[in-house]
């Protein structure tokens, strides 16, 4: 994964942002020693901003599309009141194994309810309004997922997906994921329904807040 600032800049904001609690350094160490591709997994920095954003929304109600091993599902669970709810999905067992472990162990698990299988299924089976999206799954499917909650999310809520800039390759796009991200960044982009930002935050990140 491409860095998008310099090294030391990167290390001095994850210096300068609330360190993580003991539970999220066994989690990612797990993590990296265990998964394949464990990058994937959110770090400090972008963890701390989805808490952020769901303190900021006032959000009570979450869904995630992507749960890998559930740092961010906790990262953003914390940021809930007591009786917030986050739906969050995957389709990897050896994921889910890890996360339940994690989320059982928190104060903020129950809160979180994991959903196995298509995340496109699940959404179907939702009602809403739902106040907040995290889209950080198989990138194929991210304009997929986008246009499948935009009718759930509630008016002034927020949809934010994950790895928008992908490691630079949006720039020059060959793979099928590449091509898929960049159409995702398109849509968006050219959505009326939304208002939108794109970030620099470690892989990218798109902001969408759903107009009112």
């Amino acid at each position: 994964m491409v860095s998008f600032t310099d090294e030391a800049v990167e290390q001095f904001a994850h210096d300068h942002t609330k360190p993580e609690s003991d539970l999220y350094v066994r989690l990612r160490d797990e993590t990296y020693a265990t998964m394949r591709s464990p990058q994937m997994q959110v770090g400090r920095i972008e963890g701390r901003f989805l808490k952020m954003l769901v303190r900021l929304t006032g959000a009570r109600r979450i869904l995630e599309i992507g749960m890998f091993s559930g740092y961010s599902a906790l990262m953003m669970a914390e940021g809930l009141p007591d009786d917030g709810r986050l739906i969050t999905c995957d389709v990897d067992p050896k994921a889910e194994a890890i996360a339940r472990r994690y989320f059982n162990e928190s104060p903020d698990g129950h809160k979180i309810e994991i959903r196995m299988g298509p995340a496109l299924d699940t959404i179907k089976s939702l009602s809403g309004p739902i106040d907040m999206v995290f889209i950080d799954a198989d990138k194929t499917n991210y304009s997929n997922y986008y246009e499948a909650v935009m009718p759930l999310v509630r008016p002034g809520g927020l949809i934010v997906a994950d790895n928008v800039l992908w490691s630079g390759r949006v720039l020059d796009p060959k793979s099928d994921d590449d091509h898929a991200i960049v159409a995702f960044d398109k849509l968006v982009q050219s959505d009326p329904r939304v208002e939108n930002v794109c970030l620099t935050v470690r892989d990218g990140m798109m902001l969408a807040w759903k107009r009112p």
